[in-house]
Parts: C-alpha cells; structure tokens; sequence
C-alpha cells in the first residue's frame, strides 16, 4: 500500500505541482480513510521524503554500481556523473515538462531531497580518495576537491542547470571535462592569480 500510495503521490504532483499534493485527496485516491492514511505517512513532509527517495533510487543505485566496480579513479569520476546524466536526459526527452515540474518541486522541497545530495558528495568524496592515493590532485584537500569538481561538472549534475543547457551537453564533452580534472586539477599556482592588473597590449 505503501509503494502504490507513493505512485498515487507522484501522479497528483506531475498533474498540478507539488502545491497540489493534498493528502485528503490523496486517501480518496486510494479509497482509504485519512486516519488509514497517517498509518503510512504522518504528514506531508513524510510523504515528500517518500517520493523523493523513489525518484532518486536509480541514480543512488547507479552511484553504489559505479563505486564498487573495479574501474580505475578517471574512469569512474566518468562513469559516476555519465550514467546519472543520460538517466536525466532520457526523462528530459520523454516528457521536459513533467521533469521541470520534479526539479521546481524539489526546489521547493529542498530539505526533503538534500540527503541525496550529501550522499552524492560522500560517493565522490571516496573516488577522489582514491584518486589521490594514485598521486592526482596534489596539495588539495578531500572536500575542496569535491567542491572543484562539482562546480566544473555542475552541467552534468545539478538538474536546474542541466535543463537549460541539455541540448549542448554530450557524454564526449563531460569525458573532456574528467579528463582535464584529472590532468590538472592541484594546488599548484599555474599563473593565474598572479597578474594584479590588465596591460594594455
């Protein structure tokens, strides 16, 4: 009952929004009383933890994949935002509207979805572990590097961006991106900070 009450959820949120989850209307749904209701969920919040949690169980179950296989550090820093990025635009290309509304509703239910967030972090966090264990992104720390490498593949992981730029993202491209994080990405001054002023030419 659970799972369909889930599913009954998700079909009232991509009719009107998440303004439009109303648990009195959602018991109707079901055809069971709202005291039966609260059995299952104690409150709207639950139930937007409920949703959220099915929504992002393929891309958690694609994270865990990629971070038990035996792919070296590079290959799974692909593997880990490429896999998550053409599951995202396979829904953009079946339905862009009905993914729109999922991304406004959890920027509206940010609370609700930040424990997947984290854990994206925390799975990055280990493939970075071990990519430094193999000598790259020297004199940087676990979490900058996670910060760095997010903000260069935000493209390819942060819905709202991702949607405004989908028909310019490739999987080709993101692979560039790895690979220059993986070819220069350290704590190393190269020059860029070192200018204190334009120079006329």
């Amino acid at each position: 009952m659970r799972a369909r009450l889930v599913q009954l959820a998700q079909t009232m949120v991509e009719e009107r929004g998440g303004a439009g989850l109303n648990l009195s209307e959602l018991a109707a749904r079901a055809g069971i009383s709202q005291a039966n209701l609260s059995r299952y969920f104690e409150g709207r919040e639950e139930l937007m933890e409920a949703i959220a949690d099915h929504w992002f169980k393929p891309m958690a179950d694609i994270m865990e994949e990629v971070l038990s296989s035996d792919l070296p550090p590079r290959r799974k820093m692909y593997e880990f935002f490429a896999r998550r990025f053409l599951v995202m635009r396979k829904k953009w290309e079946a339905d862009p509207a009905k993914l729109q509304t999922y991304i406004e509703v959890g920027n509206e239910n940010f609370e609700q979805i930040r424990s997947y967030i984290d854990l994206a972090d925390h799975y990055l966090g280990e493939i970075i572990g071990e990519a430094m264990s193999d000598g790259f992104f020297a004199g940087l720390e676990v979490d900058e590097t996670i910060s760095l490498v997010n903000q260069m593949c935000m493209p390819y992981c942060a819905l709202n961006t991702m949607t405004m730029f989908m028909e310019r993202l490739s999987e080709d491209k993101l692979a560039r991106i790895v690979d220059a994080v993986f070819d220069g990405l350290s704590a190393q001054d190269r020059g860029a900070r070192a200018v204190t002023g334009l120079r006329a030419a």
